[in-house]
């Protein structure tokens, strides 16, 4: 009885009767061709005897001429037939061809890529075949540079060129069996298959034995591991191996090893507009820039998309971007027949043990954009070692990326791709995974901050302890700010994730744990909104000293971006709430901030007066970090008010107390105080060390803002003593550091400076810019001591530029402020430039008069300007 044709029979005949006919051949005239019956040519075409043989459809190909794809799909075609009809000879369907497959037409960048290639060909091995493994994650084109290349320097191989599909990852196919790999390769090679050995180590030899001596290109494609393809290995140096594989093949160290990235965006975006061919279509239309973008720059997603552009006429650029960018399911929209990128990410998962699944699926939940193994395993629920261990297991599939030692994280697709699966766990899984996430982040923070805080914090009810995580061994400053740092972009996408979700108390105790970090690093725009919704969220809580730590948090990052008016309505509310509560702590902490608004708002007797208070509490709660603050500012106030030896002796008190607990912020800010106490009363080269020295604190301690307050005061001290091109440098550091952190007092601070310079180098029309936008912003944030030294200097370049009336009246406005607020020497530096002006008109009585009120000032507060106004009156009573 005649055995029904098999589907892969039936197809082969399908396949041969129609190549048949495209040449023009009966089956009569095949068969003489190819060495065969004619009723061996019918059979195989009606499908009743199964596919042809190796050595058949060799001849056959032949016979036909194939070449190519036509011929790699018709071996293709032949060996799959002969897999499923010799079930247990062939374990699996493997191919091997001695030709390339096509290549890609619109193939794009990759230039070092394809010169490693030829490197490894050029390359002297020794007495060992040169090999080179190129790995990357799906759709990042791995085949098509090693065809490219293949294509491309066919002419180096003469002994021929054999492709390999072994099948890694494959929808419908099991990874190719070394054995039967084998097979196919002695099969390409025309040995008789009754001659091929039946076991491993001996077809292996076989294929050895006839590489040896040969130059030749062996292209592997789609490895699953190191294991399937040791066997295939040549032995001699004459025959170059090309593997491509989604996983890096650690295993395999004698290879060089080729890692494919997606493209260079200016590459994606000539692929695309190549692959789109529309007419007037440039790689540097913002659409394709944008389409690229949102394609991640991945071949085969960019391949896809301009594709569909191509067959859709009505379909424009910016229809396709627009799309694109709306959708939520991006992933959705990269197919087209049955291609997809979805598809190609989902074998590289299919092809994972179980628990790297979970794991794959649950760093999907992460909402931020990197993850350590800490943080990966308290996501995932696993000991701090297995998750480490698995982490590394992803990234050898390719499915995350290592940029930086021991942070791993998601290309955009594939981070889509995990989402969607873990879309589909049980939704109790997921809630428990995110919470142990925020808690972890929440430990780990808080564990951070202690040694970042500038004072201690009242505990919060919305601060839970739950059961301890593995956190990181965080044991200094240094170490801390390093943590926040990498952390910082995480922290806020979870404390999004809590807003957007309605988990309150995480959002509360998030906002609190990243507050000093915020202050010091910003950005302080956002770090106000957070703080004000925390402090909205703590009242709804009812967790009214959480909701007073927020307002005090906000009252902080207010004063930075000199918004004095919003930091006092904050800091009363803050404290009519611990006030309420008996919270002696919290009253201390906010009476020493309302003492810095006070200074910073020129009412000094006030600022005196709640320091002073928040002083005693502090002793009498011993707690010896909120003592030095309190001391710290009472000593800024001191200087201020032109008072230097109060000034000094407060902050060496402050500056004890902070050596003392190894304090080395608080360190750094008395001795910045310090050296500007040494400025003002004219010791300006030890200001210059002692500033340097603080400038070089800050920086090793990553904080910003510090770094900029030093820098304005070196570039002042450096002006001092006549180094103009070194103070410009200075300042212009500072101001840059000003703008990054939205520091509006501070950019006027460096603009001052920065004019002062620009007048003492003649530059006028300069200094004249600089001077008056600090003067603006001194106004607009009501800060009257920086805008009296603004106008004074206004004032001097006025003068300069031969205008003596215009000049006295700016420096009597400087006067009028001054005074206004007990700023002795802005009021001497006006006096003193009134002076000048009078004397420019030749009232020299007059002139001297008014210098020695402002002499009198001098002398009085010790200013260093003592000596060179004393002179500049002598020499006047003299003529």
């Amino acid at each position: 009885m005649m055995q029904a044709p098999g589907v892969n029979a039936m197809l082969f005949g399908q396949l041969l009767r129609r190549h048949r006919q495209e040449s023009g051949l009966s089956q009569g005239r095949l068969a003489l061709r190819a060495e065969i019956s004619e009723r061996t040519v019918s059979d195989l075409e009606r499908g009743v005897s199964g596919t042809a043989r190796a050595e058949t459809a060799h001849q056959l190909a032949k016979a036909l001429s194939l070449e190519g794809a036509d011929r790699n799909e018709f071996m293709e075609a032949a060996a799959t037939g002969r897999t499923a009809d010799r079930a247990g000879e062939t374990r699996n369907r493997a191919t091997a061809v001695r030709t390339m497959p096509r290549g890609v037409v619109h193939f794009t960048g990759r230039e070092s890529e394809l010169q490693v290639l030829i490197n490894t060909a050029d390359d002297d091995w020794g007495e060992t075949a040169p090999i080179c493994a190129i790995d990357g994650m799906a759709g990042a084109g791995k085949t098509a540079i090693a065809v490219h290349f293949a294509l491309r320097t066919a002419d180096r191989f003469p002994d021929g060129q054999f492709f390999v599909r072994l099948h890694g990852h494959s929808a419908d196919r099991l990874p190719v069996d070394p054995l039967d790999a084998l097979w196919a390769l002695l099969i390409a090679d025309e040995v008789a298959l009754q001659s091929i050995p039946d076991n491993l180590e001996a077809r292996a030899g076989m294929w050895r034995k006839r590489a040896a001596g040969r130059r030749m290109l062996l292209l592997l494609d789609d490895a699953i591991s190191t294991e399937q393809v040791v066997p295939l290995l040549p032995s001699s140096s004459g025959t170059l191996v090309v593997i491509t594989s989604r996983k890096r093949l650690a295993a395999l160290p004698e290879s060089r090893r080729i890692s494919i990235d997606v493209l260079r965006p200016a590459d994606a975006a000539c692929l695309f507009a190549r692959l789109a061919d529309l007419p007037g279509l440039q790689p540097s239309d913002a659409s394709v820039t944008e389409i690229v973008r949102l394609c991640g720059y991945l071949p085969l997603a960019v391949s896809l998309l301009a594709g569909q552009l191509k067959h859709h006429g009505a379909w424009t650029v910016a229809d396709v971007a627009a799309n694109l960018a709306e959708d939520d399911n991006r992933l959705a929209r990269m197919a087209a027949e049955h291609v997809s990128v979805a598809a190609a990410f989902d074998l590289s998962y299919r092809n994972l043990p179980a628990d790297l699944q979970r794991l794959f699926r649950r760093l999907g939940l992460h909402p931020g954009t990197d993850i350590d193994a800490y943080a990966a395993s308290a996501l995932d629920g696993s000991d701090l070692a297995t998750t480490a261990t698995q982490l590394d297991a992803l990234y050898g599939y390719h499915l995350i990326d290592e940029p930086a030692r021991g942070r791993y994280r998601f290309h955009d697709l594939i981070r889509d791709h995990a989402r969607s699966l873990a879309a589909l766990d049980p939704a109790a899984d997921k809630t428990l995974a995110i919470d142990r996430l925020l808690t972890y982040y929440q430990q780990a923070a808080q564990k951070a901050d202690v040694y970042l805080a500038r004072y201690t914090r009242p505990a919060a009810a919305s601060v839970t302890v739950s059961a301890p995580l593995a956190l990181p061994g965080v044991l200094n400053r240094n170490q801390a700010q390093a943590w926040m740092t990498a952390e910082h972009a995480n922290i806020l996408a979870c404390i999004g994730y809590a807003r957007r979700n309605k988990l309150h108390a995480q959002l509360v105790s998030l906002a609190e744990a990243i507050a000093t970090h915020l202050r010091i690093c910003g950005p302080w725009d956002s770090a106000a909104t957070l703080h004000l919704a925390a402090a909205e969220t703590a009242m709804l809580l009812g967790d009214e000293i959480g909701q007073a730590n927020a307002l005090h948090q906000l009252s902080v990052i207010r004063r930075v971006l000199g918004d004095y008016p919003g930091q006092t309505v904050a800091l009363e509310q803050a404290l009519t709430i611990y006030r309420d509560h008996g919270n002696l702590l919290g009253h201390a902490n906010v009476l020493t901030d309302l003492g810095l608004v006070r200074y910073s708002t020129d009412d000094y007797p006030d600022a005196i007066l709640v320091l002073e208070q928040a002083l005693n509490i502090y002793r009498q709660l011993d707690e010896r970090l909120g003592e030095a603050n309190a001391l710290y500012r009472l000593g800024a106030v001191f200087e201020s008010t032109s008072d230097y030896p109060s000034a000094k002796h407060l902050f060496e008190q402050a500056l004890a107390i902070y050596c003392d607990r190894n304090d080395r912020t608080g360190e750094a800010n008395a001795l910045n105080e310090l050296g500007a106490v040494r400025h003002l009363t004219g010791q300006y080269l030890e200001a210059a060390v002692i500033h340097g020295q603080v400038r070089d604190i800050y920086r090793e301690l990553g904080d910003r803002l510090g770094e900029a307050v030093a820098l304005s005061d070196l570039a002042h001290a450096r002006m001092a003593t006549g180094d103009y091109a070194d103070a410009i440098l200075m300042a212009e550091q500072a101001r840059s550091i000003y703008c990054d952190l939205g520091s509006r007092l501070g950019q006027a601070n460096a603009l001052k400076c920065l004019g002062t310079a620009r007048l003492a180098t003649s530059d006028f029309a300069a200094s004249a810019s600089l001077l008056e936008q600090a003067r603006d912003i001194y106004h607009s944030l009501g800060d009257r001591v920086g805008e009296a030294g603004a106008l004074n200097s206004i004032g001097t370049l006025t003068l300069s530029c031969g205008d003596p009336k215009e000049a006295r009246r700016i420096h009597e406005e400087a006067h009028e402020l001054a005074r206004e607020i007990h700023a002795s020497l802005e009021e001497a530096h006006a006096l003193e430039g009134i002076g000048k002006c009078v004397l420019a008109t030749g009232n020299t009585e007059l002139a001297i008069g008014t210098l020695r009120q402002a002499l009198d000032i001098y002398i009085r507060i010790g200013a260093p300007e003592v000596g060179r106004v004393s002179a500049e009156v002598g020499s006047l009573c003299q003529t």
